[in-house]
């Protein structure tokens, strides 16, 4: 007996911040995942902060219905939020509001009013930048004569995802660079004898490092079958990359199963408390 497929519920979700709406959208979405077969229609309303504004986001949620879901700290434009979704007869869910309470009761201390305080030009938001400067500047084995600058530097074979996770530990304040390895060549001698940044290695299946690195071809329009994507030249081009991690006892993550976002959380562990040998599963 087979059983019906299952369509997915989609449903339209209003997300309201006085603020980037970074942190908004990431705590819809991490919801939204816990629910299977259903698909969020994102609105997305950023910088809300006077009445005009959150006028106009009212209206464009009145034509889409659905849930709202909002972080707007000024009292009068929350009022003016909450009772424009009862009007509406929508749910209106103020996605901060159990753990600020939760906080603040354990803390004992006052709520700031301030808006988009998490952005301020702070020494953390200078930090960032300068992060993702170096990593950019760090990105495929360039500017390998102060890679013991470096908070964290990865390395692994081509299409790793190496430069994404760089970049988005970069957006933590990680100072973090990559360095290939490159079948025939051997590895930067400043690699080799760096003291102070944390090194690691990533690996990766060669079935699906030979599926990547066909998607990337096809992407530049490129056909021609080569040792790239030969799957006897790949597994050895894996197996000598492990060789060298554990010959460096390098930590290692495998990315086989993994998103960058898991990928940089894991090299965020080891940086933070992790030592020694460790083997990071996909």
């Amino acid at each position: 007996m087979t059983t019906a497929p299952r369509f997915a519920t989609y449903f339209h979700v209003h997300l309201v911040s006085d603020s980037t709406g970074e942190t908004l959208n990431a705590m819809a979405r991490a919801v939204c995942a816990r629910f299977e077969n259903v698909l969020p229609i994102e609105h997305i309303y950023a910088l809300v902060r006077s009445p005009r504004q959150l006028e106009r986001a009212l209206t464009d949620i009145e034509a889409a219905p659905g849930v709202v879901i909002h972080t707007i700290v000024d009292d009068e434009l929350r009022a003016a939020l909450e009772e424009g979704c009862r009007k509406l007869d929508m749910a209106c869910i103020p996605a901060l509001d159990p753990l600020v309470s939760a906080l603040s009761r354990y803390l004992g201390a006052a709520l700031t009013r301030r808006v988009g305080v998490q952005h301020a030009l702070d020494n953390d938001y200078f930090n960032r930048m300068d992060a993702l400067n170096y990593a950019i500047g760090h990105d495929d084995g360039q500017g390998g004569q102060d890679l013991d600058q470096a908070d964290v530097v990865l390395v692994g074979v081509s299409r790793t995802s190496k430069t994404p996770t760089c970049i988005y530990l970069a957006h933590r304040g990680v100072r973090a660079a990559n360095v290939p390895l490159v079948p025939g060549r051997s590895p930067p001698e400043k690699l080799m004898t760096l003291k102070n940044a944390l090194i690691v290695g990533l690996t990766i299946s060669p079935d699906r490092l030979i599926q990547i690195r066909r998607n990337r071809l096809l992407s530049l329009k490129e056909d021609r079958e080569s040792s790239y994507i030969d799957i006897e030249a790949v597994r050895e081009e894996t197996v000598l990359a492990r060789r060298l991690y554990e010959k460096m006892e390098w930590p290692v993550i495998d990315v086989t199963r993994r998103s960058v976002e898991e990928t940089a959380a894991a090299v965020l562990n080891l940086l933070h408390g992790g030592h020694g040998q460790i083997e990071v599963l996909g």
